[in-house]
């Protein structure tokens, strides 16, 4: 599979307009948690199946990027990193715009892009940002005018 991309744009009606990746580590295990209690509800061990990944980070992404790495055998990894770039408006002036890009990298399994876009609709539902998804698709979280 070759590497793919997919954005979360926060735009200026998002629920915040910046964001860290330790806020993004902060979602990834809030998403674990309620995984976890939709398994506990069911009674089957559905966190171990739905989100099997891990937080990893390289000292050279310290603030960056970070990585989720999985063991389980359908699976792999996603990258998700957080940066800003510049936006210009209809009446012409600019703005600074957040954005979380979620990777998938040439190891990446079918498994992972499956994964990464149900955390990536988890993020821009939370968030109220304009998902750009991994086929180009957009999707909008955010109330619109």
């Amino acid at each position: 599979m070759l590497a793919s991309h997919a954005y979360i744009k926060l735009v200026p009606s998002s629920e915040k307009e910046i964001i860290s990746t330790d806020e993004v580590k902060e979602l990834f295990h809030y998403f674990k948690e309620i995984t976890l209690k939709t398994g506990t509800q069911v009674d089957w061990k559905y966190n171990e199946a739905a989100f099997p990944y891990e937080i990893k980070e390289k000292p050279e992404g310290k603030g960056k990027w970070f990585y989720l790495h999985s063991d389980h055998d359908r699976y792999h990894a996603i990258l998700l990193g957080v940066d800003k770039e510049t936006v210009r408006e209809e009446d012409g002036s600019e703005r600074n715009q957040t954005y979380i890009q979620i990777t998938l990298p040439d190891s990446a399994t079918f498994g992972d892009k499956g994964k990464a876009n149900e955390f990536c609709r988890f993020l821009a539902k939370k968030l109220k940002g304009e998902l750009h998804l991994f086929n180009g698709r957009i999707m909008y979280f955010y109330p619109r005018k």
